[in-house]
């Protein structure tokens, strides 16, 4: 049977655990506000590069719209993780995912190089059979993404230079709404025909139509890195604060159990004292007749 010391003890280890998760829970909810502010800040980068790659496709459209063929079927994968835990199902979700990902693409990614972000999301991906070729720490600040994002970048461009890679694609997961997230994935590489073409024939909002004077190849260069740097960013911006409210919800329910585990304890507490206080008077009141009989 536990002793009143005991449950003292675990009483006190409850509510400071309790401290602990509710620190955790204000801070995910502050970071939740501050990725989806830096996700909404990329609305106006992102029009203003769709207005370039329109101004190319309307001048020089066989640029970006020629079909290009994939010989050597090497794909690249980017995929954003966690590097901490208390996260629920953040990493196991987004691990299955890219696994039927890998399964259904007609690309060998089997072959084909994989970037992690996130040492857990690396950890687990290895634990499935894949081979990391690069593993990022995710960065902890809004600060941070922009240079994370500098160096994937340039990676990639490595991937493409040298290793012939012919398609490259971002698995993140994605909210849905305030509690809910999904993974999802997008391809950057080569740009989706389909959104290039209904690019090029949407209509231009002024009457004069903007032009370039350097050459087509060096603009679809600079337009590609820019478009990497943005989906890249997004998607970064995205999984931070779906881990954040995976997060949230996993602290919530922690604190839901520890109330309901340190009401426990504090009526098994005061049971245990109240049958001690019941048995010191029963003591006595047993001492006290005796006495009275001799």
């Amino acid at each position: 049977m536990t002793t009143i010391e005991e449950l003292k003890h675990k009483i006190a280890t409850a509510q400071d655990l309790q401290s602990v998760v509710k620190t955790m829970k204000a801070l995910a909810a502050v970071s939740i506000r501050q990725y989806e502010k830096a996700a909404e800040s990329l609305t106006e980068y992102n029009l203003t590069l769709e207005l370039g790659l329109q101004i190319l496709l309307k001048n020089r459209p066989e640029v970006l719209l020629k079909t290009r063929s994939i010989p050597n079927r090497h794909g690249g994968i980017v995929v954003f993780g966690s590097d901490w835990g208390m996260c629920g199902q953040f990493n196991e979700r987004i691990t299955s995912y890219t696994q039927e990902k890998i399964m259904a693409s007609p690309i060998d990614f089997d072959k084909s190089l994989i970037l992690a972000i996130g040492s857990r999301i690396c950890d687990r991906l290895e634990a499935a059979g894949y081979q990391c070729q690069a593993c990022f720490p995710l960065p902890s600040s809004i600060e941070g993404i922009t240079f994370a994002i500098q160096e994937i970048v340039l990676i990639l461009e490595k991937w493409q230079r040298e290793n012939q890679v012919e398609q490259i694609i971002v698995i993140y997961n994605q909210i849905l709404s305030d509690v809910t997230y999904r993974p999802t994935n997008l391809q950057i590489f080569p740009l989706n025909v389909e959104w290039l073409k209904r690019l090029k024939n949407k209509p231009w909002d002024s009457r004069s139509l903007p032009t370039f004077t350097i050459k087509g190849h060096e603009l679809a260069v600079a337009l590609f890195r820019q478009y990497f740097f943005v989906s890249l960013y997004r998607a970064c911006a995205e999984s931070l604060k779906s881990e954040h409210t995976s997060r949230l919800a996993a602290m919530q329910m922690a604190e839901k159990n520890i109330a309901e585990r340190s009401s426990e304890l504090n009526r098994e507490f005061n049971h245990q004292r109240q049958t001690t206080i019941t048995e010191e008077l029963l003591d006595i009141v047993s001492g006290f007749e005796a006495l009275n009989d001799k």
